[in-house]
């Protein structure tokens, strides 16, 4: 039986030291590192089953560096044990694929147990043939940053199961492709990818959209015909905004889900669908329960996997590689050579929120001319950037009203002090306006200014209801 061996990222020589001897007499082999730099490099090297990681490291932080070292050569499983307990950071690594998320001191039946869970979860994804990276036909998925990877894993981990898919995201994000892309690497890629528009059926027609009508059933039935769950037989079913699925129709629905089959309008006999069923929205489903605008037990059966896409505004690596593969596609359909980027047309798309074809609209007011530059933006997007950015400025009243008030607090000037932790987020918020409007919005400078790692500075920004 080989001996699992379990690396420790930390710079506490204590700390690795202490669980060096725990781990000495599980009798499992270690090995140590004290800065991500190191532990890197023994992944590369070595193969380890589980990472005990440290968040705050010399080099780097912790959560920043989980998608290399979840596609190191073994793909171990990560645990976080870190001496600053953090709820944004918790929810950003459990977000990356971290088994657990420690928090030091932690007693050693606690280490212990997580340790062989994880050990235990491990073996078994081995024996069914997991423990490596599956391949997948990306076709027209284009994405690098950590946030898209773990939607791949995802992906993946779907593709091979026939458990209802729940896509979610604002609009624009991809998710009828990232829907496409699960059912052409599943079993069933052979068969029909059928797409319901949940928000323009109406009551009157769904049921017949759906399932299917026979021949006199209502003026106008001519013939039978079959509805859309049907078509969607040994294929997959895809609702596109279920969120705006008539409250009537759900119920219907929901038996459809659990028996997989139907009746069609003035039909007497039961038909039989197998198909695959992916949903996907842009609105919040639990809301929409809470509110008693959508049904409580077919949210249930919709969201067995969960995919959340995130919005190309948090995630700013992808947005170069991105707009490369739209403009080099436009450039085949509209057969003229590819066309080059000036840094600015960059700059400016990273501070537009991406609703619409911008891209294929800057290609075409683009002409001939063989460069894209901010000016080939449309105006609307260049008049809402622009008016985002002095909204953002810090010379606008309520900046200044704002600096006014904290200036006399911290001058000692007779004014009532807000409570410390009000004070505190005021400080903070202000402090990333600052650093925002100093760096014009660019991501690397404000990292390098503040000091603060990319998913430190996200959560940051989405704690105090932020974004760039």
């Amino acid at each position: 039986m080989t001996v699992p061996t379990i690396l420790v990222i930390d710079d506490d020589v204590q700390v690795c030291e202490t669980i060096a001897s725990l781990l000495a007499r599980l009798r499992y082999a270690c090995e140590t590192a004290h800065s991500l730099e190191q532990g890197l490099a023994i992944l590369e090297t070595a193969p380890v089953d589980v990472v005990f990681l440290d968040v705050r490291l010399p080099d780097g932080n912790g959560i920043d560096a989980l998608p290399r070292i979840r596609q190191a050569p073994s793909h171990p499983e990560v645990i976080i044990l870190t001496g600053e307990g953090d709820p944004d950071g918790a929810e950003l690594a459990i977000q990356g694929g971290v088994w657990d998320y420690l928090v030091k001191p932690t007693p050693i039946k606690q280490t212990t147990l997580t340790l062989a869970r994880a050990l235990q979860y491990r073996a078994e994804k081995l024996s069914k043939g997991g423990g490596g990276t599956v391949a997948l036909d990306l076709d027209g998925v284009v994405g690098i940053s950590p946030s898209m990877r773990q939607c791949f894993d995802l992906v993946a981990n779907a593709a091979t199961t026939e458990a209802n898919v729940l896509v979610t995201g604002e609009t624009g994000t991809g998710k009828e492709l990232l829907a496409r892309t699960i059912h052409r690497n599943s079993p069933r890629r052979n068969g029909p990818f059928v797409v319901v528009d949940c928000a323009a059926l109406t009551e009157s027609l769904v049921e017949s959209t759906l399932f299917g009508h026979k021949r006199g059933a209502f003026t106008g039935a001519q013939q039978d015909r079959d509805g859309l769950v049907k078509l969607a037989d040994g294929g997959t079913l895809f609702l596109d905004e279920v969120g705006e699925m008539p409250l009537a129709i759900q119920r219907a629905f929901l038996r459809i889900l659990q028996e997989r089959s139907f009746r069609p309008v003035g039909g007497t006999q039961e038909i039989r669908s197998d198909f695959r069923l992916i949903s996907a929205t842009n609105r919040d489903l639990d809301a929409m329960v809470e509110r008693g605008e959508f049904r409580k037990d077919l949210l249930f059966r919709l969201n067995t996997v969960h995919v959340e896409l995130p919005p190309l505004r948090t995630r700013p690596e992808d947005l170069k590689p991105l707009a490369i593969f739209h403009m080099n596609r436009l450039a085949e359909q509209y057969g003229v050579p590819a066309k080059g980027f000036a840094t600015d047309f960059f700059q400016q798309l990273a501070q537009y929120d991406w609703p619409g074809n911008v891209l294929e609209r800057s290609f075409v007011i683009s002409g001939l001319e063989g460069v894209l530059y901010a000016m080939h933006l449309p105006q609307d997007v260049r008049i809402k950037i622009t008016r985002a950015s002095l909204a953002r400025s810090p010379q606008t009243a309520d900046h200044e009203e704002a600096s006014v008030k904290l200036h006399d607090v911290t001058e000692g000037t007779s004014v009532p002090l807000p409570p410390l932790k009000s004070f505190k987020r005021l400080m903070e918020k202000r402090y990333l306006e600052l650093l925002i409007a100093q760096t014009e919005g660019s991501l690397q400078e404000m990292l390098d200014i503040s000091g603060l790692s990319r998913s430190h500075f996200y959560a940051l920004l989405k704690k105090n209801n932020m974004t760039l």
